[in-house]
């Protein structure tokens, strides 16, 4: 396979794990002579989404989406997430009959849920239907891939996450506040009412809380929290530092199904705590990087004793090559079981 154009409502100016893990793939895929294009937002005018205004909502239809799917003119189609670009490529792939896979990257039915009067139930509804229209649904994890199979979603494949190790490494020196007192527990990620970062800061620990990161609720979060130090949004090795500083990672999301910023963290030496949930057991689970427990805050404390250098060793077991061609072979993968299904469908006619 040459060529894979990813469809994604998740684009630039968007921080967060999806766009992250998007673009390392496409990189590790391009350095092994895949050609890969990607269909964004960026192509189109957007309206904000309600209660979420960093995500832009394409404003298109199904015939423009269908010519520039011609146009890219690429062997697969992958449709990275259920926004309005997945749900027309979706559309314009079935129409014609021909084989694309998903991704399922964050727990959308419980995001909803955070934020609207909505049953799990509905939502899970109607993104089972969605995902299982093509020939294949990549997940992030185990355990993800097991709830979601209870669930009645098919054709689940295996596509895990890797860490730049060069960028996200221990870094001498600080960029935090001199006058930060010891020891520094730390968030990083979108700030967001999902991400459940509130049982972080209303912890009684020793020392500093920092978030690094910015989201719809950071305001809300400084005037509430005003001991608390929040940077903003911090990129490359700006990020990367801020990671290094920290002596604790917290991670208090409740919702997410892999964590790239637990990698992110162990890579840059800083152990993990976060409670026993999806992403945190299949990152951390019993490797000794970090401690889980429904106690975030003893969590957190023992986490302090975790040997740094451990934790590198331990994200240096994923890498985004490894992903890549994990990656690739679902898409190879898919193509397979879409002619066997094709097969099947004629010779019963």
């Amino acid at each position: 396979m040459s060529s894979i154009l990813i469809v994604t409502d998740a684009w630039h100016p968007q921080i967060n794990g999806v766009v992250r893990s998007l673009e390392r793939t496409a990189e590790a895929l391009v350095a092994t002579g895949v050609r890969v294009e990607f269909l964004t937002p960026q192509a189109f005018k957007t309206l904000p989404c309600p209660t979420y205004p960093e995500i832009r909502l394409s404003l298109t239809h199904r015939g423009i989406v269908r010519r520039m799917i011609r146009d890219f003119g690429c062997e697969h189609l992958h449709i990275a997430t259920e926004g309005p670009l997945g749900i027309l490529a979706a559309s314009v792939a079935r129409k014609a009959g021909e084989p694309f896979t998903t991704s399922y990257h964050t727990r959308f039915p419980e995001y909803v849920s955070a934020r609207l009067p909505v049953p799990l139930s509905w939502s899970y509804s109607w993104l089972r239907r969605f995902h299982n229209s093509g020939s294949g649904c990549m997940v992030a994890t185990r355990s993800l891939e097991n709830d979601l199979r209870a669930r009645g979603f098919n054709n689940l494949m295996r596509w895990s996450r890797g860490v730049d190790e060069d960028l996200f490494k221990p870094y001498e020196g600080s960029v935090l506040p001199d006058d930060l007192p010891r020891p520094v527990f730390m968030y990083v990620g979108r700030v967001a009412v999902e991400k459940n970062i509130k049982a972080f800061l209303d912890l009684t620990l020793p020392g500093s809380k920092v978030v690094v990161g910015g989201g719809p609720q950071l305001e809300a979060l400084r005037r509430d929290y005003p001991d608390t130090h929040f940077t903003g949004a911090k990129l490359g090795e700006d990020l990367a530092r801020h990671y290094s500083a920290g002596d604790v990672f917290v991670f208090p999301s409740l919702t997410d199904t892999f964590g790239n910023v637990l990698l992110e963290a162990l890579a840059c030496g800083v152990p993990v705590a976060a409670y026993p949930v999806m992403g945190p057991l299949d990152v951390i689970g019993d490797t000794g990087a970090g401690v889980l427990s429904e106690n975030l805050q003893e969590a957190a404390e023992a986490a302090l004793d975790i040997p740094r250098d451990h934790c590198r060793n331990i994200a240096l077991n994923y890498t985004w090559a490894a992903s890549a061609q994990q990656f690739l072979d679902n898409c190879i993968a898919a193509h397979d079981i879409h002619n066997t299904l094709a097969g099947r469908a004629k010779a019963a006619e």
